[in-house]
């Protein structure tokens, strides 16, 4: 154990050295109190400011140009490389001035996305840096966190998608995904290269490399895996850097990462087999896109914004053509705007580089303003349900059915076994006094074999497993070690409102997670005991029962409905909770009961340990699919802009379920099911994902880097802000915008008072094309569309006009949509939702 010790030492260090170019400038002085990361950022611009341009305005890929493992740079690489250089040198320069003497620590220097660099020093020397004349901003760090064999079908893209693109063996070719999140396992066969005998060359346009360490050792990466790095500066320097679960190397310890990259690009045809049962088979939703890793997140502490902006930086520089964040800060950005944050403010400028940023909404909800993704640059993607559900049942021997969940076998058809609780197998040297957890079956040697051997044992269900103090694993271990035909595990009514996710299982078993269900069985097993009348001792097990298993899937649930815990609208702009006039989420995807790939030594799931696949809900689940339908765009649209993407998502996207009936949003987490109401907008955005339309959308609401510019120019008192973050004074923007006049494929008005014109300006990237307009207004607001009815060549440019009026006062949000259709069959979908109205004044001047 020392030897490894020392390893990880090692690793550790010269991890840090890679990261930080200079790790530390330590002079004689004093140590002035508590330290902690700060991220500076200079006035100077980036170099992606003058090389950004060169690879935004690349839009043919060399698809067929073979490549080594070594991954040619880009045109650009050798002048980005001499630019990193001198920026890094230029930081040590400004750091060895201003802290002469004194001790500090760079962790980072960012140069392609931002110019500047994170830096551990106390607050003194923080207020010194923040007052030179070459510093634009400083800002504390923030910590961060976390936020599929059937969803391929569910969203059609086998019908639709893939035979666009050429099929699944093309789907997605030449394009780099990015990932920011726990890393990945490369063994994973969701991530080789042989999957296909046809061509697989790694795309030109990409200059990342692999690290080699000994837990991602030479040959991790390949033509599908081309790109992993990891990013710990910050964690390492605060301490929280565990280094036997976190690795110190782009391996996922985790699972989180592996999962995430597998249902955006995992390969195509992967067998899903957990706890030996078959599931099906499992793609990406871009089964040829190629994989970049950027591990900035842990197991053990989540992450830091210092190294999550580091590997945005990264990736940016690379070359990625979308990136992918399954993240959320774990709390709202302070300020004038919860735009003005270093991650957020690092993906403008990767927006501006041409990368498509997806982002997690968050799973805070279901409340209002629970979001946790802010900015219009970013698509935000809540969490909805598919189709797919695993029932599973207990028959007993009363003809009582009782449902509940769990992916595991049956016991034998028609034979109906004795049940016995827990508590009454004990052993003599065992009682409740001494292990009032007992029964919760994690200790076979607690009980007595005889009495459970060939019966089917009752175990309870307590909040220690939700907590993971206990295992569904380890009590299907304790009932194979005493040769139990089955487990049930009935719920304690203290856990409340807990949503279970089906659990596999080795052995016929059922999770009853219904407290009154439970008590149902309970009072069923105790009503048929048989006692001694003098002794009171047991003499006999009464209760019979079969588990009819929950193996087999069905496809009959009403979808898509969107997730109680995924973050809703309306946008916060700010710490006071006022409303942005930009819509949040920007759709909803397939986010609950997702299968994907598992890293072999992931513990992020303790009931999934040790598997290659993994059941995962969480609107970490949706985004990667929203990434991975963005590279079939891309791969389509090589020229389309990160908004134009947006924008083909988001117009297409659908507003029913396969039912034909409006998409439902589950309102709370207890009884989800039963408590549910049409989704709004700020619940779903403008639907749900059509995967298929998504790459034929007719017309597209295009922005750019300057739109967003000026959106943040128009913010009151911003413009310092702006002016730290990017370089750029406001003054350069002839005039400012508000969010209501950013181009976007929705329209959202925070107040409205009394009357408003929205303008919004559609591009034709189909043939020529007749629509004519329709629209529903919100309640209590009248609106106007001009033109209604409009001819549009291929290419052509078209203004529509929106003229909203107030009829009432209101500060209850409402809900509308502007509808433009096509001759040719292309429908646009245009969410309207206004929050505050105002008619008329309230008070009168006397």
């Amino acid at each position: 154990m020392e030897g490894m010790y020392s390893v990880y030492l090692v690793v550790m260090v010269l991890s840090l050295g890679v990261l930080a170019g200079t790790l530390c400038q330590v002079e004689d002085g004093s140590d002035n109190g508590t330290t902690a990361v700060y991220i500076v950022t200079l006035k100077q611009a980036p170099a992606s400011h003058y090389y950004g341009e060169l690879r935004k305005n690349t839009n043919v890929f060399k698809h067929g140009v073979p490549r080594n493992r070594n991954h040619n740079s880009r045109n650009d690489s050798r002048s980005n490389q001499s630019s990193s250089s001198y920026i890094a040198r230029v930081h040590d320069s400004l750091l060895r001035r201003v802290l002469r003497g004194e001790k500090y620590l760079k962790l980072y220097s960012y140069h392609y996305l931002i110019n500047g660099f994170a830096v551990l020093v106390t607050p003194e020397q923080a207020n010194k840096l923040s007052r030179r004349k070459e510093v634009a901003n400083v800002a504390l760090d923030f910590s961060v966190r976390t936020a599929t064999t059937h969803t391929p079908q569910f969203l059609g893209l086998p019908q639709g998608a893939w035979p666009k693109a050429g099929g699944y063996e093309t789907a997605g070719e030449g394009i780099v995904i990015g990932f920011i999140d726990t890393g990945i396992d490369p063994s994973h066969p969701s991530f080789s290269d042989d999957s296909s005998l046809n061509s697989y060359p790694v795309p030109s346009h990409f200059s990342g490399i692999c690290e080699v360490t000994r837990d991602f050792p030479s040959g991790s990466c390949n033509r599908k895996l081309i790109g992993a790095r990891h990013f710990a500066a910050s964690a390492i320097t605060r301490g929280v850097f565990n280094s036997s679960q976190d690795y110190a190397s782009p391996f996922d310890g985790d699972g989180h990462g592996t999962h995430t990259a597998s249902v955006a690009a995992g390969n195509h045809g992967i067998p899903v087999i957990v706890s030996g049962h078959h599931f099906g088979n499992a793609s990406g939703m871009a089964p040829r896109a190629h994989v970049a890793v950027y591990k900035a997140l842990y197991k053990s502490f989540g992450g830091f914004a210092a190294d999550v902006v580091a590997a945005i930086d990264q990736a940016a520089q690379d070359g990625v053509d979308v990136l992918s964040l399954s993240i959320t800060p774990n709390r709202r950005p302070p300020g004038i705007a919860t735009f003005f944050n270093p991650i957020d403010m690092a993906l403008l400028s990767a927006v501006k580089a041409g990368i498509f940023a997806v982002q997690a909404a968050g799973n805070t909800g279901p409340s209002p303003k629970s979001m946790s993704s802010f900015s219009p640059w970013i698509f935000t993607v809540g969490a909805a349900s598919h189709d797919r559900a695993y029932s599973n049942s207990v028959i007993l021997g009363n003809n009582v059915t009782i449902n509940g969940v769990g992916l595991a076998p049956g016991t034998h058809k028609n034979t109906m076994l004795t049940l016995i609780s827990a508590l009454h197998a004990l052993t003599n040297e065992t009682t409740v006094a001494t292990d009032m957890y007992v029964g919760e079956c994690q200790d076979s040697r607690n009980f007595n074999r005889d009495l459970v051997k060939g019966n089917l044992l009752i175990c309870s269900y307590s909040i220690r497993f939700v907590l993971g103090l206990s295992t569904i694993k380890q009590a299907i271990a304790t009932a194979k070690n005493l040769s139990a035909a089955g487990v049930v595990f009935y719920m304690d009514p203290f856990v409340i409102g807990f949503q279970l996710n089906p659990i596999p299982m080795r052995v016929p078993g059922i999770i009853i997670p219904s407290p009154d269900d439970s008590k149902v069985l309970l009072q069923y097993y105790n009503s048929s005991l048989e006692r001694n009348e003098t002794t009171k001792q047991i003499t006999r097990f009464g209760s019979v029962a079969r588990i009819l298993g929950g193996l087999k899937a069905n496809y009959s649930n009403s979808a898509p409905k969107v997730m109680f815990y995924s973050a809703r609208g309306p946008d916060p702009e700010d710490s006071f909770l006022n409303n942005a006039d930009i819509l949040k989420p920007n759709l909803v995807a397939p986010g609950n009961l997702i299968w994907a790939a598992w890293s072999s030594l992931g513990t992020d799931s303790v009931e999934f340990q040790g598997e290659n696949f993994a059941m995962m809900s969480g609107t970490s689940m949706a985004a990667p699919h929203i990434a991975g339908l963005a590279a079939l765009i891309k791969q389509k649209f090589p020229s389309f802009s990160p908004a134009a993407i947006a924008s083909a998502l988001s117009t297409t996207a659908s507003l029913y379920d396969n039912n034909g009936g409006p998409i439902m949003a589950q309102r709370a987490y207890s009884n989800p099911d039963i408590n549910q109401s049409p989704a709004t907008p700020f619940d779903m955005g403008s639907g749900f994902v059509n995967a298929t339309g998504a790459l034929d959308p007719g017309l597209i609401f295009d922005s750019r880097y300057d739109d967003y510019m000026s959106f943040l120019c128009g913010i009151n008192g911003s413009s310092p802000v702006v002016l730290n973050y990017t370089g750029q004074n406001c003054l350069s923007y002839n005039s400012t915008i508000n969010g209501i006049d950013l181009n976007l494929p929705s329209i959202t008005i925070a107040k409205l008072y009394q009357s408003k014109t929205v303008q919004r300006s559609v591009t034709n990237i189909a043939g020529e094309e007749t629509y004519r307009v329709g629209w529903s207004a919100p309640y209590g607001v009248t609106i106007k569309v001009a033109p209604t009815r409009f001819c549009i060549a291929s290419g052509e440019r078209k203004v529509l006009s929106v003229y909203v009026d107030a009829k009432m006062n209101s500060s209850t949000a409402s809900y509308g949509r502007i509808g433009l259709f096509g001759d040719q069959g292309h429908v646009v979908n245009i969410p309207l939702s206004v929050i505050v109205k105002v008619a008329y004044n309230t008070t009168t001047n006397v």
